[in-house]
């Protein structure tokens, strides 16, 4: 279906900022999702008319697949060449919000730490370790 891009980046941010640990940031004047310090999503500068949808992910398993979309290409700055796709989708164009919702999640497997995978896959948080108790050993 035709999109308003605006409506579909806060989908897309939304889906982003509900996986384990992931917040929102706005390096160079740039959207992105990150976890920890890396960026695993790259929303672009937005587009002050809301035309236009860019999104950068890296897709380790489904980014030559990807590639064959008539709307991707690897990203630049050389991220191409680790993975990174960009794709933009512009105004009247039709956009798959679950297909996208996927390279999000892609990404961020790719991106995070194992123990946030795992939670994703739905293991149980593991508790904070317990703070030892120091000994004071006083000697006389």
């Amino acid at each position: 279906m035709p999109h308003s891009s605006k409506q579909l980046t806060a989908a897309l941010l939304a889906h982003a900022l509900s996986l384990p640990e992931a917040w929102e940031d706005h390096p160079w004047g740039e959207n992105v999702a990150k976890v920890g310090k890396k960026v695993f999503v790259f929303f672009g500068v937005p587009d002050p008319r809301g035309e236009q949808l860019m999104v950068c992910v890296k897709l380790p398993r489904s980014g030559v697949s990807a590639l064959d979309l008539g709307y991707t290409e690897p990203a630049g700055y050389g991220l191409g060449k680790s993975g990174w796709i960009m794709a933009r989708i512009g105004p009247g164009e039709r956009a798959d919000l679950e297909r996208w919702k996927g390279w999000i999640e892609e990404s961020y497997r790719a991106i995070a730490p194992k123990k946030l995978v795992a939670l994703l896959d739905g293991a149980p948080a593991k508790p904070a370790p317990a703070a030892r108790k120091r000994k004071s050993a006083r000697r006389k």
